[in-house]
């Protein structure tokens, strides 16, 4: 087949010419008149029975040209575009050049292609250091956490509220001396200083005791999610029924059988240091391939991305996120329901960084096309494997839903984040970059 392809000067647009050989023609046609057949009605023949001459002389071969080009063009189309080595965003704009009997016909197709992409460095970057030693404190930090998960609340006898102290309380708020849904509730037990009421609410009942009765003054936030109240002053009238301490269970080796399988506090102690250590292996990994992935695209020149790929990947990411609310049993109505938001306002939400993340698959993309890097039949069997583990599907239904294309563009980046980052030197001190 021949191919032209032809770019206009300073933009991701360009005219991709092609044909479609007489032979695919043939084919075509064919198979067009095969399926018209059979709802023709033509005197002297059965039903689906008109031989092809009757037709070409009642009707003409042309009546099939459109037919069997809605069946030729998206294979046509596929080949010409890998033939021309280019990546269209968008749905090509198809015009038909020719379409003469015994000859090829010519279509040409306005494409959006994706910008083109110089890379700089991207390897031996240099990095932020992420320290992974856990310290004493860490250790201290965690074993306080499980303390804190043991603690038991314990009745304070004519003693005011403290920060961390647990209050029960009853409350009723009014705005301009009206009440609002939501503003109501019964014994319902709050951690002073936890964050869990409207800030400056817990903060007014430290210092008071049960039994006590305290009008709460605060402001609602201005972005707070219920709209019709944000950025408005209200009284909550609360009645304080009870307040509770937390009493912490001693560090030992009791302690230990009862958060854990070990018997002593120092083999506990020994666990969570080997855990802390695994995570911060991890997040310093994480950490090192997000800075490192940042630079490796500040390096690359890139040409201007088209709005089309920007709207996919907003529509990409609201899709995923939307599907995991589905997961967990909340529909999308749901969630924007339960948020006070809109489909707009997630759009917005997933503009920011839209640009970055495109910026990233494109440097990535051209990485793995620089480096030449093929998955091998082995890699895309173990990459089916952790995928049926993962969403615990069978083998072949994840090789059915998945192309070797998709598993092999999917290896392929995995392996160039890796390198990017397993390649980075960690030499920036992170006290001098915040300076």
């Amino acid at each position: 087949m021949s191919i032209k392809w032809e770019k206009k000067d300073g933009t991701n647009e360009g005219k991709l010419t092609f044909e479609i050989a007489p032979e695919k023609i043939k084919e075509g046609l064919n198979s067009a008149f095969n399926r018209v057949k059979k709802s023709l009605n033509v005197p002297g023949f059965r039903k689906g029975k008109v031989p092809r001459q009757i037709f070409n002389k009642m009707y003409g071969e042309e009546a099939l040209y459109q037919e069997a080009l809605n069946d030729l063009l998206p294979e046509a189309y596929s080949n010409a575009v890998k033939e021309a080595d280019i990546n269209p965003v968008d749905q090509p704009q198809i015009d038909v050049e020719s379409m003469e009997s015994d000859a090829a016909w010519v279509l040409t197709a306005k494409v959006t292609v994706e910008p083109e992409v110089e890379l700089g460095q991207y390897k031996d970057l240099e990095v932020t250091k992420h320290p992974t030693r856990v310290l004493k404190a860490d250790i201290e930090n965690e074993l306080n956490r499980l303390q804190q998960q043991e603690a038991e609340l314990v009745l304070k006898e004519d003693e005011p509220a403290e920060q961390g102290d647990t209050v029960v309380i009853d409350f009723e708020g009014k705005i301009d001396g009206e009440t609002f849904d939501g503003g109501k509730g019964e014994n319902h037990s709050l951690e002073l200083g936890s964050g869990q009421f409207i800030p400056g609410f817990e903060d007014q009942l430290v210092g008071h005791k049960a039994g006590e009765e305290v009008a709460v003054t605060v402001t609602f936030p201005e972005d707070y999610q219920a709209k019709d109240l944000a950025g408005k002053e209200a009284v909550f009238d609360t009645k304080i029924h009870e307040v509770k301490t937390k009493e912490l269970p001693e560090l030992d080796d009791e302690f230990a059988k009862d958060v854990s399988e070990f018997d002593t506090l120092e083999e506990l102690k020994a666990k969570i240091k080997d855990r802390l250590k695994d995570q911060k292996v991890a997040e310093a990994k994480a950490a090192i391939q997000e800075e490192a992935l940042d630079i490796a695209v500040e390096n690359a020149t890139i040409g201007e991305i088209p709005a089309v790929m920007i709207e996919d990947d907003v529509h990409r990411q609201m899709d995923n996120f939307l599907a995991g609310m589905q997961n967990q049993g909340i529909s999308a109505d749901m969630y924007y329901q339960l948020t006070g938001t809109s489909a707009d306002d997630l759009h917005k939400q997933f503009e920011e960084g839209a640009e970055k993340r495109v910026k990233t698959n494109l440097v990535l993309e051209a990485i793995v096309k620089a480096e030449k890097i093929e998955p091998s039949e082995d890699e895309i069997n173990a990459e089916i494997k952790s995928l049926a583990e993962q969403y615990q599907m069978d083998e072949a239904a994840v090789r059915s839903a998945l192309s070797d294309d998709m598993l092999k563009h999917d290896i392929a980046v995995r392996k160039v984040v890796d390198e990017i980052a397993d390649s980075a030197k960690q030499t920036r001190d992170a006290k001098k970059d915040e300076e």
